[in-house]
């Protein structure tokens, strides 16, 4: 860990620690979710194999090249921008379940930490970990009652609604809060960034509705559009068995 990412965990500890606990409770919640789906439709498949695990760390890699990819959205401030490092934790999601979403979402933001550290006294980092897993969480769940392409639409749908909903409000009511304490900058320059930007913005709740809401919307749809296009492409790939278990089957078979 970089001298610089760590004087940053001791300066903001206490945000640390409760992202922490946050992200143990959204594993959890897709454990025990993920554990009754299984069980309701007969899969007796373990939650993580060892293929699995090896899986979440390819897609984690690709997620945290892809968040180092952000561009600016014309309609809010500079410190929110769009990137596509929801793609592979979408796919990981509806390929393995909830808990490998999660889990590529956590090692995701770790490794983009290791590899870029952080400009927002982690807040952007929780926001983009929180933010994301109310999108994948819901979406995976979803598809995993019925794996259809229809299904997955609808999932998706679904997925963008509920990120957009929860994360213009924890923006609003903890993020930009939060923000605003350990950046030590004023809620009052932050807005003034919005405002800047259009004049609608005047508030924390108009920044986030001008801002923060079709930023979500735009992220969502564009993810989803994306992973319903090629996901049943990768998904035989993605599920197929190893080598050796085909191997093992064949001589089996003699």
């Amino acid at each position: 860990m970089s001298n610089g990412l760590w004087d940053s965990v001791k300066e903001n500890v206490t945000f640390v620690l409760v992202s922490v606990g946050i992200a143990a409770a959204l594993f959890l919640i897709a454990w025990f979710a993920e554990k009754l789906l299984k069980k309701k439709n007969g899969d007796t498949e373990r939650i993580l194999t060892t293929r699995k695990i090896a899986l979440i760390g390819v897609f984690s890699a690709i997620s945290a090249v892809l968040m180092l990819f952000e561009f600016p959205v014309f309609f809010a401030p500079s410190f929110y921008e769009l990137d596509f490092s929801e793609i592979p934790a979408l796919i990981g999601a509806f390929a393995f379940g909830p808990v490998s979403g999660v889990m590529i979402e956590f090692c995701k933001i770790l490794l983009k930490l290791f590899m870029k550290g952080t400009s927002t006294a982690f807040v952007g980092d929780l926001a983009n970990f929180v933010i994301g897993c109310s999108f994948i969480l819901p979406a995976s769940i979803i598809y995993m009652f019925k794996k259809t392409k229809k299904n997955a639409v609808l999932a998706s749908i679904v997925g963008t609604m509920i990120m957009t909903v929860f994360g213009t409000m924890f923006n609003a009511v903890y993020l930009l809060p939060t923000f605003a304490v350990l950046y030590g900058m004023p809620l009052d320059a932050i807005v003034g960034m919005g405002t800047a930007i259009n004049s609608n913005i005047t508030s924390v709740t108009s920044l986030v509705i001008f801002a923060v809401a079709p930023l979500n919307l735009l992220k969502g749809g564009s993810v989803s559009l994306i992973t319903v296009l090629v996901y049943k492409k990768l998904s035989p790939i993605l599920k197929a068995e190893p080598a050796r278990r085909t191997v093992k089957t064949m001589e089996a078979a003699k």
